[in-house]
């Protein structure tokens, strides 16, 4: 059994959800060394968050941004933690709703996603920034 694990950095994303399977793949080349294992996939931040969903048509990512606004609506009078900005809480609500973690099967040195499923960072914030991921890979060669 062969272990890596690797912490990236994704490039600063707008507020919605965003494809990120291939930014992913490209950063982790050891991929390709596993016949069998799994792929552990964790964002380090409490205001934004990961999911699979839809790779192909990008209105699902719109419809889950449109959707989880109004789930979690900006400026409520009862939210008490918004030093940082009106979209503060409304983010933290949505990571704990989405989660903060993927496991993912790695058959033949490539992630085993179904056809039309896709690794989503879900920005939650106005302004969030660079974002760290660590993946952890476990697996035979």
């Amino acid at each position: 059994m062969n272990w890596y694990q690797k912490e990236i950095l994704l490039n600063p994303k707008s507020r919605g959800f965003h494809l990120i399977t291939d930014e992913i793949i490209k950063q982790i080349p050891e991929l390709k060394k596993i016949k069998i294992g799994t792929a552990h996939i964790f964002i380090k931040h409490t205001s934004a968050s990961l999911t699979l969903n839809e790779n192909a048509d990008p209105t699902v990512r719109i419809d889950l941004e449109n959707h989880f606004n109004k789930l979690a609506a900006e400026n409520q009078p009862y939210y008490r933690h918004n030093t940082e900005g009106s979209d503060d809480m409304p983010a933290h609500i949505k990571s704990v709703i989405i989660g903060n973690n993927l496991l993912i099967p790695i058959t033949n040195g490539k992630l085993n996603l179904g056809i039309w499923q896709g690794i989503y960072l879900c920005e939650h914030r106005n302004h969030g920034g660079s974002r760290k991921i660590v993946i952890t890979i476990m697996g035979e060669e």
